[in-house]
């Protein structure tokens, strides 16, 4: 229940200026990605707006968006709780960013340059150290950014634009498995800038799905491991 609290540092500062329904819409958005509010957690809406310092409307309108897009469901006479996501929605969601990164990896590695290379890099290092120091929520941001700029390089702004679409919920997913992930995960990451680096857009579209698809049997695989 949200009445134990949230973790130490997990509740985001409102930023101002703009409105304050986007705002707390964007602040709860963020606490249900990053798993901060777990799924199927109930969520009071007095005790979400006493923890963001707001009024109980923009969280009631926050919660109904959220409900819309799926985030949320909102349950007659019981309340608002976090989604429980299925096997056949992790699936299908991992199933379609796999399209989109593999096809992003070969319009990187056609494209790439050596800003580009070295961009990719140092992301893939920072993804190395946070997985050193056992810092999950470094590595998932890690690995958000890095595939970001694969996305970037691609150079296709409709694919860009697809891509954001899927972006919270594929770390949505990402973040239970994350750990388990772990170093081979970065490795996989080094495999793809090799390819991409030598114009490979075959190799890169390869490393890339099948990186991808080790995320996805992982996400079903990681009650039983």
């Amino acid at each position: 229940m949200l009445s134990r609290g949230l973790p130490n540092g997990a509740v985001p500062k409102l930023e101002r200026p703009g409105p304050l329904r986007e705002r707390v819409y964007e602040a709860l958005l963020e606490l249900i990605t990053t798993r901060a509010l777990r799924p199927g957690q109930h969520l009071v809406e007095s005790e979400l707006a006493g923890q963001l310092g707001v009024s109980r409307q923009p969280v009631r309108e926050a919660l109904q968006r959220l409900n819309t897009e799926g985030w949320v469901d909102l349950r007659p006479a019981q309340g608002a709780f976090v989604h429980e996501p299925t096997e056949e929605e992790a699936d299908q969601l991992l199933t379609v960013r796999t399209l989109l990164e593999a096809e992003a990896a070969r319009l990187a590695a056609a494209g790439i340059d050596a800003a580009g290379i070295a961009a990719l890099e140092g992301l893939c290092a920072k993804g190395e150290r946070a997985v050193l120091d056992d810092d999950v929520d470094g590595a998932v941001a890690a690995n958000a950014e890095f595939h970001a700029k694969v996305m970037e390089l691609a150079g296709n702004a409709v694919l860009s634009e697809l891509a954001a679409q899927v972006d919270r919920r594929v770390r949505w997913y990402y973040t239970p498995v994350a750990r388990q992930r772990g170093k081979q995960s970065w490795i996989e990451h080094r495999e793809l800038i090799a390819a991409i680096t030598a114009g490979d857009e075959h190799g890169a579209t390869a490393v890339m799905r099948a990186h991808t698809e080790h995320t996805r049997r992982t996400y079903h695989d990681r009650e039983r491991s």
